[in-house]
C-alpha cells in the first residue's frame, strides 16, 4: 500500500510563537478529529525545524521535512544546510525542486539529482516537486516536459533508492494562483507520471511510489483530488498556515 501524506509547505512565513502556536493547533485537531492513517508532514522554515520537531514528538502521524537542502556534503557554502544536518536533528524529509527554488534560484534537473543523491545518502526522503508552467501546459508536450523532470533527477537511482522518494506534482500555474487543476487534469499527469517510472522500474515499483498533488489546494478541493486513483495526497501550501483548513485536507485525505 502506498502512503496517504499530506505535507504542509509553510515557505517563508511565521515568526516563531506564530509557528509554535500553529504546530500546537494542528496536533490537537488531528489527535481530536483526524480518523485516517495519513502520514502529516509539515515544512517549516529550517529556523524553527528543532522547535516544531518538539511539539510533534508525541503524534505518530507527524513528521517533518525541511523545504531545501544543499546539494554539497559540507564545506565553504556559507549560509546553506546540508542534508547530513538535517538528518542530525532528526529530519525525516525534504523538499527538493520545488517551482520556487528552479525559478528564484535557477536550480536544474542535475543540481537536483545531486540534492536527491546528497539526501538518501544521509537518510532523508526527498518530496521531490515537478511541474509544468501555464505557458507550457499551452503550447508544449507538457506530459513529456514533466516526464523529463522525473528522467533527469530521479531515473539514475537504484530501485531501493526510488522507493524512499516522494514525488510532487505541482502545475506551477495553479500555486498561489487560486487556480487549481481538475481532479482529471491531476490525475491525467499522475496516471502519466506512475507509468513513466513504471517504463523504467516496472509496475511494482511504480505502484508502491506516493504521488502528491500541489497547487492551491484547499479543503474544498481536497476530496476530490484524492478520490483520484493516483493521488495520494497533497503538497498545500497557504491553506496549511491556517489549523482548521489543514485539518480540514487531512481528513479529506
Amino acid at each position: 500500500m502506498r502512503k496517504k501524506i499530506v505535507a504542509g509547505n509553510w515557505k517563508m512565513n511565521k515568526v516563531l510563537d506564530e509557528a509554535v502556536a500553529l504546530t500546537s493547533e494542528l496536533v490537537n485537531m488531528a489527535k481530536d478529529e483526524v480518523q485516517n492513517d495519513a502520514k502529516i508532514i509539515l515544512c517549516p522554515p529550517a529556523i524553527y525545524l528543532t522547535t516544531i520537531k518538539k511539539y510533534i514528538e508525541d503524534a505518530p502521524n507527524f513528521s517533518l521535512a525541511a523545504q531545501n537542502c544543499s546539494d554539497k556534503v559540507s564545506g565553504a557554502f556559507t549560509g546553506e544546510i546540508s542534508a547530513q544536518m538535517l538528518q542530525s536533528i532528526g529530519v525525516e524529509y525534504v523538499l527538493i525542486g520545488h517551482s520556487e527554488r528552479r525559478q528564484y534560484f535557477n536550480e536544474s534537473n542535475a543540481v537536483l539529482a545531486e540534492k536527491v543523491n546528497t539526501a538518501l545518502a544521509n537518510g532523508v526522503s526527498p518530496i521531490f516537486c515537478c511541474g509544468e508552467s501555464l505557458q507550457q501546459r499551452q503550447n508544449e508536450d507538457y506530459v513529456g516536459f514533466v516526464k523529463n523532470q522525473l528522467t533527469e533527477s530521479l531515473f539514475h537511482l537504484s530501485e531501493e533508492q526510488l522507493l524512499s522518494v516522494v514525488i510532487a506534482y505541482e502545475p506551477i500555474w495553479a500555486i498561489g494562483t487560486g487556480l487549481t487543476a481538475s481532479a482529471l487534469q491531476a490525475q491525467e499527469m499522475h496516471a502519466a507520471l506512475r507509468e513513466h517510472i513504471a517504463s523504467k522500474y516496472g509496475a511494482s515499483v511504480a505502484e508502491e511510489i506516493s504521488i502528491l498533488y500541489g497547487g492551491s489546494v484547499t479543503a474544498a478541493s481536497a476530496a476530490e483530488l484524492f478520490a483520484s486513483p493516483d493521488i495520494d495526497g497533497g503538497l498545500v501550501g497557504g491553506a496549511s498556515l491556517k489549523s482548521r483548513e489543514f485539518t480540514n485536507i487531512v481528513k479529506a485525505r
